[in-house]
């Protein structure tokens, strides 16, 4: 293997703050840090370092899409639960729950330094908590 073809690696953290129980689009800014890292072909992973908000790859396009899929979660996993942990507050298990179903990590591959992304899909942070925070999120592009 010569050089040229080693696989490189590129790294960057983002913090998004988020204003509660809401999806925030950022597909832009994991595109700038794929741009950043100069890999043309390759793979981008996300990561999101919280256990009560997650990562999903959705319609970017029709904003009815998310409000169905948060009202859908709302009554799939109740705040008003016989939940046992709520040292953090009534809304913080049902987040807990809303993100294990979810994702904390997504992959995409990086096709001529672009995310091999659909016309229609959107990387998206989902604040499952009733208040806002300020969420870490690793992205990580390796390739060449």
């Amino acid at each position: 293997m010569t050089t040229s073809t080693l696989p490189r690696h590129h790294q960057r953290q983002l913090t998004l703050a988020t204003q509660g129980k809401s999806f925030q689009r950022f597909t832009q800014d994991v595109q700038a840090v794929v741009t950043e890292s100069g890999i043309q072909t390759g793979l981008c992973s996300i990561f999101i370092r919280h256990t009560s908000a997650s990562l999903v790859i959705q319609e970017n396009a029709d904003p009815d899409v998310l409000r169905d899929l948060a009202t859908f979660f709302a009554r799939l996993v109740p705040e008003d639960g016989s939940y046992i942990h709520s040292t953090e507050g009534p809304d913080d298990m049902p987040a807990h729950i809303r993100s294990a179903l979810t994702h904390t990590s997504e992959q995409i591959p990086v096709m001529k330094g672009r995310l091999a992304l659909g016309t229609w899909q959107g990387i998206y942070l989902w604040e499952h908590r009733a208040r806002g925070s300020r969420r870490e999120i690793v992205i990580h592009v390796t390739g060449t």
